[in-house]
């Protein structure tokens, strides 16, 4: 049995002025403790000495409570382990800590209240999403991790943990400057971003961006655009800000701005995916861009851009951002680096007005202070040495090959039942099903044969006319991309 380790052993309270013997208190403490869960059979007690040194007591009473527990059969030691929880104790026996109060009311307490949560909490439920439990084919939003520079990466990881000092201490809600600097020049080379480093405000991910947008530039139950279909993860940001949201159609030039502007033009604020829109693929046109800057210098709205995975476009060079046509200070950028390095990095950043920056910056220090230094100082040297543009490269070229061979994947086996949309660009793609075909249905029974499809009806925030399938083929090579094709084949 593995022996699990002393170190936090729960507080021992001994009352010296009782005229129960000390030892007698150390015996039934440990007995109830074992009992309850508290301590786990295998679990390593300190030794007597160190538990007399810890508890200020004489040595005697602590040995005198062990020796009645080994009698009880409650201890035993093992060679090389010292003195140990017994293994012999039944699961069955033990339960978990204060069960009983919390299970069954006191005679004279009367019925407990009612354990609340707020009403946020309530709409921020949902049902268990199965097709979350599988990587591979086709879990949405995990890159190519078998193509990633490890090597690379572990270097300069290394370079940076054998100093760690500056790492290790308390960092600037803002960010670490020197990323901030390196982020602000990427910005405004490849995605025509105007800003500079004070300006950019360092995240977990476009997650928290998103949520520290909404916290700061909306009050409750004011009204914001949301695109339908649209960002799941936006629908929970906004709703925590406890924000009206209104679902604006999306067509082949992406929001439908003017449809807005008829049914929420008192709105204020807007949350749009313009160059490759989340999930459906399509990209804003020239035209709803200068409508939709437009209508937010008029009415004094805010422009919510999600830039997620921009930096794949197959079609010809990404698209210009939004931001950089913004002469109003207008627009709000959120940016990520976990689907383009990996998701566990948890980096991202927002590009902020510069008159706001105090504001987001107070709000970004309430969630959780500051994200690790550590990655922040990688992460800046990753861009400054050239490996981050070199992995951008060949990843698009990668992912333009996985595509492909989904595509092909799909009309060879399933043509007759997957209509293939938003194939041109990031490392996802839609795939409409049949009318009248239940896409969390399907979803479901591919999770069982262990694919990863998201419904596209947890999109939408209205009832879709149409369901459909999720499909992310940047985390699965050519024979995973085939196979969890054959294998959804099965599901309908």
């Amino acid at each position: 049995m593995q022996r699990i380790s002393a170190s936090f052993l729960p507080p021992i309270a001994l009352d010296v002025k009782s005229e129960t013997p000390m030892y007698h208190q150390l015996s039934d403490w440990f007995r109830r403790a074992i009992l309850d869960g508290q301590l786990r059979p295998g679990q390593r007690v300190p030794s007597s000495r160190n538990l007399a040194t810890e508890l200020k007591i004489s040595r005697v009473p602590v040995l005198s409570a062990y020796e009645q527990l080994y009698a009880e059969g409650y201890l035993e030691t093992f060679v090389g382990a010292g003195t140990c929880v017994a293994r012999s104790i039944p699961d069955e026996t033990l339960k978990p800590a204060n069960t009983k109060s919390r299970s069954a009311p006191s005679e004279t307490a009367g019925q407990p209240a009612p354990r609340r949560t707020s009403r946020r909490a309530a709409l921020m439920h949902a049902p268990a999403q199965s097709w979350l439990n599988n990587l591979g084919a086709f879990r949405v939003g995990v890159p190519a991790l078998d193509h990633f520079p490890a090597g690379v990466w572990s270097k300069l990881v290394n370079r940076h943990s054998r100093q760690p000092r500056d790492t290790m201490v308390y960092g600037d809600p803002m960010g670490y400057l020197p990323f901030r600097e390196a982020i602000a020049e990427y910005l405004g080379a490849v995605r025509a971003v105007r800003c500079d480093a004070s300006q950019i405000l360092v995240t977990t991910g476009s997650q928290q961006g998103l949520q520290i947008a909404a916290h700061v530039l909306l009050d409750p139950k004011e009204r914001v655009w949301m695109e339908e279909p649209g960002y799941p993860g936006a629908h929970q940001a906004f709703t925590t800000a406890g924000a009206q949201m209104i679902p604006v159609p999306v067509d082949q030039e992406g929001l439908d701005v003017p449809w807005g502007i008829r049914r929420g033009r008192a709105a204020h604020a807007v949350y749009v995916t313009p160059s490759h829109q989340f999930p459906l693929g399509t990209t804003l046109s020239a035209t709803r861009r200068m409508q939709l800057l437009s209508w937010a210098v008029h009415n004094g709205a805010w422009i919510i851009e999600d830039d997620y995975d921009s930096e794949y476009r197959f079609g010809g060079r990404p698209i210009a951002s939004l931001q950089g046509l913004d002469t109003d200070a207008r627009v709000i950028y959120v940016g990520t680096f976990s689907k383009v390095m990996f998701p566990s990095l948890r980096l991202g950043y927002v590009v902020v007005p510069k008159d706001l920056v105090p504001a987001f910056s107070a709000v970004r220090d309430a969630a959780d202070t500051f994200s690790s230094t550590l990655y922040q100082v990688v992460m800046t040297d990753f861009i400054r040495e050239g490996h981050f543009a070199r992995h951008i490269r060949r990843m698009r070229v990668l992912y333009m090959e996985r595509r492909a061979t989904l595509v092909e994947a799909i009309a060879n086996q399933m043509g007759d039942r997957l209509e293939v949309i938003g194939a041109e660009a990031g490392m996802q793609l839609v795939a409409l099903l049949p009318h009248g075909v239940d896409d969390e249905a399907v979803a479901r029974k591919a999770a069982k044969v262990g694919v990863s499809a998201r419904p596209l009806s947890r999109c939408y925030l209205n009832p879709p006319a149409r369901g459909g399938l999720i499909l992310g083929y940047g985390g699965a090579n050519t024979d995973e991309i085939r196979e969890g094709i054959r294998k959804l084949k099965t599901c309908f």
